[in-house]
């Protein structure tokens, strides 16, 4: 079996090397990308299992490249999870709105993360 592939899109590169750190040890392949635009050429080229998106990007926000990636083929499928630091009332349920079908909130808990993305891909799997 191949190991799944997670495309974390975030713009902050110490997030970005906990997350993929975190992950690797956990057999997942792990792909960056630092803003949304990059995360939808990363996207659109590898179809990821499950992605991982920063909601406060540059240029633009987790909640608009949501949309753009769900019109992407063969990504309506693919769980999109924000990992974010917005955790004022109601930003769980506007993520959810954007498209999101999960939401795990900063900081990082290193030893649930792993648990959360594992239940979120066998989500997609069945």
């Amino acid at each position: 079996m191949s190991r799944p592939k997670i495309l974390y899109i975030e713009d902050n590169p110490e997030n970005r090397l906990l997350v993929r750190r975190i992950l690797e040890a956990e057999g997942y392949t792990v792909t960056e990308a630092v803003d949304g635009y990059s995360g939808l050429e990363a996207a659109r080229a590898s179809v990821p299992d499950l992605i991982l998106l920063d909601i406060n990007l540059p240029e633009i926000d987790g909640y608009e490249l949501v949309g753009q990636l769900r019109r992407l083929p063969g990504l309506d499928s693919v769980p999109i999870v924000a990992l974010t630091a917005n955790v004022m009332k109601g930003d769980r349920e506007r993520t959810l709105a954007a498209g999101c079908n999960g939401y795990i909130q900063k900081p990082i808990d290193v030893d649930t993360l792993p648990v959360q993305v594992a239940s979120f891909l066998k989500k997609r799997t069945g």
